[in-house]
């Protein structure tokens, strides 16, 4: 996104961009529709936002929609199994390259290591929220930026590296401040007002109509929940959709929910869109009195709306004013915490999935009041260890983008499916 809104459109200069992306971190949810939408809103006022940032998501929801079709209807004929089988290989390699990405970024000193790590023990060993940890690393940031500790200045993990510098006199947006982007309560009050109504409306109309234990009402109000609490980045946000959905609600299996994150890896648009996958899965087992493609797609859709609606939501209401809070120093020290912890949380989700990638079984252990799963180690299934490893080696060592390797993994697993 960098390389095209700045370096080439030169839509919007460097300073303005990383500001930007800053902001967009320190809110929940998906940071890369935000920030399209922010940039936007920024260009061409609420219309301009709107269209930026439905846009962006529009193209992977279709698609997203199309393959989950495709993945209920014929997911275990031979040929589909084995192309999932080699998507899931190839998506750990992926994953563990976010965590080394974001680390590299994140992790300058022994105090932000410290917090990775203890967000890692927290959310694998002790199970801990997902959004209490992003919440205390926010507040130990925030007061260490405060008290001027050295160790938590800098930026994000997540920030362009390498590049042409572009100055804001040297773009569309220029050096001046927009009139729409100055400060206005009583505009950002009656956008809130609206985007709250349209995110919460239906909401409240499924709890009224149906019930809290209805499957669209538990996925209205779990997604919604998501959208206020997570933070970081999609492989943080990952990580707490999986704890949730495998492990409280029982919508899908993990391995369903590695397929699903191989499908929005290979689909255009942002990542979070495997959220739409899981809603999809979540209807079509559980609605009664629909037929299930029909609950499917509803489902598919209710999630994507409560997702995205809050993500207009906070940019609107805020932007105006985060405008002029550029080098804030206690909000960049918070934001050096949080993403330090989501370095951690990112690991633990990579963990995950190799525990559900490469082994047959898994067993948990309970020490005390915790309680976590480890690998048996007798039931390690080679060919995807095998798979992994050459997708981590085309990753790490030739440096090969990550559609051709999804795609030859893909590949790859559907002729030892067929051939097996």
């Amino acid at each position: 996104m960098h390389r095209i809104l700045v370096e080439e459109k030169k839509w919007i200069g460097e300073e303005r961009f990383l500001h930007a992306l800053n902001y967009c971190m320190l809110l929940p949810g998906p940071e890369a529709q935000q920030l399209a939408a922010y940039i936007g809103w920024l260009l061409h006022k609420t219309k301009g936002g709107l269209v930026a940032g439905g846009l962006f998501v529009l193209p992977g929801f279709l698609a997203i929609l199309g393959l989950s079709y495709i993945y209920v209807l014929l997911g275990h004929a031979p040929l589909i199994e084995g192309l999932f089988f080699g998507l899931k290989a190839a998506v750990l390699a992926v994953v563990i390259q976010a965590v080394v990405r974001v680390g590299s970024r994140a992790l300058k000193n022994n105090v932000t290591r410290g917090i990775a790590a203890a967000a890692f023990v927290a959310i694998f060993f002790l199970d801990a929220p997902f959004p209490l940890i992003v919440l205390a690393a926010a507040l130990g940031g925030y007061v260490g930026g405060r008290a001027g500790i050295a160790a938590f200045k800098g930026g994000g993990g997540h920030g362009p590296a390498g590049g042409k510098i572009v100055h804001d006199s040297e773009t569309a947006l220029g050096e001046g401040l927009p009139d729409h982007a100055r400060p206005n309560l009583v505009w950002s009050l009656k956008i809130s007002g609206t985007l709250l109504f349209l995110w919460l409306a239906p909401v409240m109309l499924l709890f009224a109509l149906a019930g809290p234990d209805n499957v669209f009402s538990q996925i209205a109000a779990f997604f919604s929940q998501m959208a206020v609490v997570t933070f970081g980045g999609a492989y943080a946000v990952l990580a707490y959709v999986a704890q949730e959905a495998v492990g409280t609600y029982g919508w899908l299996q993990p391995g369903e929910m590695l397929d699903g994150l191989g499908l929005a890896e290979t689909t255009p648009g942002p990542l979070i869109m495997v959220t739409q996958f899981v809603g999809f899965l979540a209807a079509f087992r559980e609605a009664t009195g629909l037929p299930p493609l029909v609950a499917a797609t509803l489902g598919a859709i209710l999630t994507t709306w409560v997702t995205f609606v809050p993500c207009f939501l906070w940019i609107f209401a805020g932007a105006p004013f985060v405008e002029r809070l550029r080098g804030n120093r206690a909000l960049s020290a918070a934001l050096s915490a949080i993403t330090a912890a989501v370095v951690g949380v990112i690991l633990n989700l990579a963990v995950w999935f190799a525990i559900h990638t490469l082994f047959r079984k898994v067993a948990e252990i309970r020490i005390g009041g915790t309680a976590f799963e480890v690998p048996v180690l007798a039931s390690l299934h080679l060919p995807a260890l095998v798979l992994a490893a050459a997708a981590a080696i085309a990753v790490f060592r030739f440096k090969a983008g990550m559609i051709p390797v999804l795609l030859v993994s893909a590949g790859l697993g559907a002729v030892y499916v067929l051939i097996a």
